[in-house]
């Protein structure tokens, strides 16, 4: 049980105590006189103490949304490249290191489906797309790269520990982040995970780097290899050689996924807290935390998303927060749903972002305004994309841990909606993560343990 839900129910059973004292006090009011100023004390105490824990309970779980402005920190431009390479069309989560979950394609459905590889495991994270090639992993540590044509196996991988990340392509070297061995208990003492560099080509290792386990999906800047691990520790690896550049010591464990824009390093802690670091040398920048609510602040697990300078994520207590990118000042706050774990995807002055409890949302950039909400058939965990005018989600499936606030079951599906109005347009009967990824030849839709080759037949 969360301390949230016992001061509730502390608050609700002392109210409770109160009410039936004060009844016995009444229905014996011919008894002695003790008795009677026993249950009375006993009553007045427990109302007051329910009324309480009750009003410290509202406090904290009010909503605190804080309006923007759209003029405060606040560039109507995208500074990330909405342009892409050919050779490494979708080289990272996020397509490009501000992580914006945007697709420079023109692909739009019906989709007709080329080809389906299953896997033995669910597909956490999305694939990369470079050199004409797939490359992803299963949760439980089977790497694989295809043939973006036929979906054939190139090569592949089982590697013993689980990989709930998407690597990184540059250079002809893939980037992989690992986590605990099989079978990937979450709070194992003394767990070790690594990062590894392989061969694009043929999977050849290159090196490999040791640390606690990796959760966050690698990003390389220039030289650098940005990730974080479990014990909090942040690095910056040398790509060539593997050799760690600079280290940073969190104040908490890092499962939020590296964004990066004009030389800082952006990553959420398992605390609430998010980091800038300077990207040549770790120096901390500055640093931002989320709303503290019966004295903790929840994890963000969502990677940030960079744009019109501005960082956007969201946290594990339902809130999509707007930070300055250079001050790390908070902009704006809109509670969104009970949970997310969903990186954010950014579209003409647009942030969309799901929920565990099965909303879709769309928000004003400058102002953190709702434009328009849909109320999806299940709740969302995967970060969206926006391609061509429309929003991709996936809805998660069943939730089989006990949660303290509201979720939503569904099936595995993957639906469109259109970017601009959040009208449904398409949907496909698979799904449970991140939706798709794409090249300028086709889509890579990614399902709960398959991944889809598709092209548009317009």
């Amino acid at each position: 049980m969360s301390f949230e839900h016992a001061v509730e129910s502390a608050a609700v059973f002392f109210l409770v105590v109160g009410v039936a004292s004060v009844v016995f006090w009444a229905l014996l009011r011919r008894r002695g006189s003790s008795l009677r100023v026993v249950l009375l004390f006993l009553g007045l105490a427990a109302l007051v103490g329910g009324a309480v824990l009750g009003a410290w309970a509202w406090h904290e779980t009010r909503s605190r949304d804080v309006r923007g402005s759209p003029t405060i920190e606040f560039s109507p431009k995208v500074h990330a490249r909405s342009s892409f390479s050919r050779d490494e069309p979708w080289p990272t989560y996020g397509r490009d290191p501000q992580r914006t979950h945007y697709a420079p394609f023109r692909h739009r459905p019906p989709f007709r489906q080329i080809w389906r590889i299953d896997t033995p495991g669910a597909i956490e994270f999305p694939p990369a797309v470079a050199y004409g090639r797939v490359y992803f992993s299963s949760f439980k540590g089977h790497f694989y790269a295809l043939d973006a044509t036929s979906g054939k196996i190139v090569w592949e991988k089982q590697v013993g520990h689980c990989s709930p990340v998407s690597p990184m392509l540059a250079n002809h070297v893939v980037y992989q982040a690992y986590a605990p061995p099989l079978p990937c208990a979450r709070h194992e003492q003394g767990a070790r995970g690594f990062v590894v560099a392989w061969d694009a080509a043929t999977g050849r290792e290159l090196w490999r780097y040791d640390a606690a386990p990796v959760e966050t999906s690698p990003l390389l800047v220039g030289n650098l290899l940005y990730f974080g691990s479990w014990d909090g520790t942040f690095y910056a690896l040398d790509a060539r050689t593997g050799k760690a550049r600079w280290t940073f010591g969190a104040s908490a464990g890092i499962t939020s996924s590296p964004a990066y824009e004009s030389g800082t390093v952006f990553a959420g802690t398992d605390d609430g807290h998010v980091l800038a670091l300077d990207a040549s040398t770790g120096k901390l920048r500055w640093q931002a935390a989320s709303f503290s609510r019966f004295g903790r602040r929840e994890y963000f697990y969502a990677t940030p998303t960079i744009a019109y300078g501005r960082i956007y994520i969201g946290n594990a207590d339902g809130t999509l927060y707007a930070f300055g990118a250079r001050s790390g000042r908070l902009l704006w706050a809109h509670r969104a749903g009970t949970y997310i774990y969903t990186a954010a995807a950014v579209w003409n002055q647009t942030i969309y972002v799901g929920t565990w409890d099965g909303y879709f949302s769309a928000f004003d950039a400058a102002t953190g305004d709702l434009r328009w909400r849909h109320d999806s058939p299940g709740g969302i965990s995967g970060a969206p994309t926006v391609m061509a005018g429309l929003v991709y989600y996936s809805t998660f499936g069943k939730f089989t841990n006990s949660h303290q606030r509201r979720v939503e079951d569904g099936r595995y599906r993957t639906y469109a909606l259109d970017a601009r109005t959040g009208k449904p347009v398409w949907q496909f009967p698979d799904g449970q993560y991140s939706p798709l990824v794409a090249d300028q030849d086709r889509v890579y839709l990614v399902g709960s343990e398959a991944v889809y080759g598709l092209v548009s037949l317009r």
